[in-house]
């Protein structure tokens, strides 16, 4: 087989959010085929089978045939390299462990040349993906060799890196799921939930309730069972130490077995259990010494048990997960530390990443260390055949055990969090039988943790995996509450920028505090902070991030939403002005009027069910657009004798429209004559069709009638620093 000349990209773009592909982000890939156009899969001979053999979960993509295994039904019929390529990329970014399924290929008119888009969950990811695959599919074109597992390994550390971890993912899909929209706010676990005023910032089980002198108090273990005790929550017997000699004294006067920790520890590190000897409680004091950023040790009564970690999420528990032991069986053949390795460390649930509910276990850890000298053996040793070797007493809680709870038992571990003062918690506790309440057995609380590790919950090693992201959200968002602000979006080229001012100004004169994002600048409450165009992602996105944002404004084009897609998720009211012309977007391969629609309809798409299509009656293919609104349908123009205002007016509908110079409102068979266009600013009424377009908008935000008079009589259109 002749070797086949290299595919090229033309154009690799992220468009982060609504675009003419999807409501979410996706990177956009134009490429040319090259002389591949004359080869389809079914004409390459055995690259079908050299590529399903690298990518056998392939037979899981359904692609246009909708049944798995579909797009193997498209190789073997004949499909294109391009539209082979998107398949390899999402494929390739599953295997990495970042889930996905959306791709879409499309000719563009020119010999070879296609445009592909595939979701990604991080761009930095998709981007290696999207390089990865272009290899792969030429070595299988080619039949050349490819290095499929380090392909894999390297994405998915990409993916480890880069993405969100499984913790915080879980608590944004959970928004997700309630409609809450979500910006990631660092390289790393801060997300925004909402937008603007609405909205609340979770950092993995933090969240911008999570008092900091709670999280102090968590972090001193002594304060922390001082507060308890107060309030009547049973903790173990204990007190503070600054010495080994001291620590022994006090673990005298408690009686054996002790507990040995440092006061400033969390989440068990530097913890050791059950000590029933001087030289035990010894060495344990210098393990919590070397473990803890204090020179104080705490010296605890040992309550014999099970370890159990509660999850409390405001103020109810909503998971519960139950430690266990960790044993070795000896072969008499291998060390302790070979053994761990083989019979622990293989387990798929272990892991130093995110993803798994369960740390490796290092046998030269200090706690491990003593507990194997208490049994005569180091980790060098060589244990017997059927030698049975304890390694940890406890420390893997793994296994949910949420349905098992005594309320008794919850209760007290919602009220240490608030003893505490966290509205997100994880309670350490330790009793024999979970489903008992802890005075009947002596069980006690023995840690609370600010930022309690969520993976054990959402995976536990056995049981019922609990979504506790539902729970988070939950706790930040009260039912019926979406995060969202008013948002309006506003397409097209005729008097967008003057249009979004004025919405600015009437959303400010009815005491909310408006963002505006448009083509002259970045306005809040009216004053312009930011001069140029500042219709792009980036600039638009500064207003949802802004807490002090209660409403915004954002104009946009064909251009624009080609180029980064739309600054927000959805909206409360779109308006569209016209579509604007061919020759602006030509470069992105829109050559015809019904190309040119497909982009400008990504406003409407995005309009909220319970919100509002604004659109120009005058204009034959933005009326096109109004059976795709899910919300109603606003039609303005200057005549109100249109075919269309009379028949939208005629089903009930609303209506804008001017007559003998005034603004009239018409919804159904109540009309409302609202402003004479004389009393508004002349730079204003030159573009008297723009100030219809304003008032629609301004009526489908449900701003008062006389507010928006005044709020137009007011508008300056000629000043750029305040309304």
């Amino acid at each position: 087989m002749t070797k086949k000349k290299d595919i090229k990209f033309l154009r690799v773009t992220h468009l982060r959010g609504p675009n003419i592909w999807t409501y979410r982000p996706v990177i956009e890939v134009w490429l040319d085929i090259g002389e591949l156009e004359d080869f389809p899969s079914n004409k390459l001979p055995g690259f079908n089978e050299r590529l399903t053999g690298w990518l056998p979960g392939l037979i899981e993509h359904r692609c246009g045939v909708g049944e798995r295994g579909g797009f193997l039904e498209r190789l073997e019929i004949g499909t294109w390299a391009g539209h082979i390529l998107e398949h390899i990329v999402l494929e390739l970014q599953n295997m990495a462990g970042m889930k996905t399924g959306f791709g879409k290929t499309r000719s563009t008119g020119d010999t070879g040349v296609y445009k592909m888009a595939f979701r990604t969950r991080d761009v930095v990811v998709g981007r290696a993906a999207l390089e990865a695959g272009h290899r792969l599919l030429m070595a299988a074109v080619n039949d050349e060799s490819f290095d499929m597992a380090g392909t894999v390994a390297a994405l998915t550390e990409l993916v480890d890196r880069y993405c969100l971890g499984p913790s915080t993912a879980n608590i944004v899909d959970a928004a997700t799921d309630r409609r809450i929209p979500s910006i990631r706010l660092t390289e790393g676990n801060l997300v925004q939930l909402g937008h603007g005023a609405a909205q609340r910032r979770i950092w993995t089980a933090e969240t911008d309730r999570t008092s900091a002198i709670g999280e102090s108090i968590a972090s001193d273990k002594d304060l922390t069972k001082t507060l308890l005790a107060s309030c009547g929550v049973p903790v173990p017997e204990g007190a503070l130490v600054r010495s080994a000699d001291a620590a022994w004294d006090e673990a005298q006067d408690i009686g054996l077995p002790v507990v040995v920790k440092p006061v400033d520890g969390n989440h068990g590190r530097g913890v050791t259990l059950n000590l029933m000897s001087e030289s035990e409680v010894r060495t344990a004091y210098a393990i919590a010494s070397e473990a803890g950023d204090s020179s104080a040790v705490l010296v605890e009564r040992f309550i014999p048990g099970n370890e159990h970690r509660l999850l409390v999420v405001g103020r109810q528990v909503v998971a519960v997960a139950r430690g266990e032991s960790l044993w070795v069986t000896g072969d008499g053949k291998s060390t302790v530390s070979a053994l761990v390795a083989s019979q622990i460390n293989t387990d798929p649930r272990r892991g130093n990443s995110e993803e798994h509910p369960l740390g490796l276990v290092n046998p030269q850890d200090g706690e491990i260390l003593l507990d194997l000298k208490r049994q005569g053996l180091s980790p060098d040793s060589i244990p017997q055949a059927g030698q049975k070797v304890l390694i940890q007493p406890n420390g893997n809680v793994s296994d949910d055990v949420t349905d098992l709870i005594h309320p008794e038992v919850a209760h007290m571990a919602a009220l240490a969090a608030r003893v505490v003062g966290l509205d997100i918690a994880g309670i350490d506790l330790v009793c024999e039988d979970i489903s008992r309440p802890l005075d009947a057995q002596r069980g006690a609380i023995i840690e609370v943790n600010s930022s309690p590790g969520l993976l054990a919950h959402i995976k536990p090693a056995s049981g019922t995996p609990r979504n506790v992201g539902k729970a988070i959200v939950a706790h930040l968002f009260a039912d019926g509450e979406s995060g969202r602000i008013p948002l309006v979006g506003v397409t097209g080229t005729l008097g967008t920028s003057l249009i979004t001012r004025l919405l600015g100004c009437l959303l400010h004169a009815g005491g909310k505090h408006a963002g505006v994002a448009n083509g002259e600048g970045l306005y809040l409450d009216g004053r312009q902070v930011q001069k140029g165009d500042c219709t792009g992602f980036a600039l638009g996105e500064r207003l949802l991030i802004n807490r002090n944002i209660e409403a915004a404004v954002f104009e946009s084009n064909a251009r624009s939403i080609l180029a980064e897609g739309l600054p927000y998720d959805r909206c409360t009211v779109g308006v569209v002005t016209d579509m604007g012309k061919l020759d602006s977007v030509a470069e992105y391969h829109i050559a015809d009027g019904e190309a040119l629609a497909n982009v400008v309809r990504s406003q409407v798409d995005v309009i909220l069910s319970d919100g509002a299509a604004v659109l120009n009656a005058a204009d034959p293919e933005v009326v096109k657009l109004a059976e795709l609104s899910d919300g109603r349908v606003i039609f303005y123009a200057m005549d109100e004798h249109n075919p269309v205002m009379v028949q939208h007016r005629a089903s009930g509908e609303r209506i804008v429209f001017a007559r003998d110079n005034h603004i009239v409102l018409v919804e159904g068979g109540v009309e409302t004559k609202l402003l004479d266009l004389g009393k508004i600013q002349p730079a204003t009424v030159k573009h008297p069709a723009s100030v219809l377009a304003a008032t629609a908008a301004a009526w489908a935000l449900g701003l008062p009638h006389d507010l928006i008079c005044g709020g137009l009589r007011a508008f300056d259109a000629t000043k750029k620093t305040t309304y």
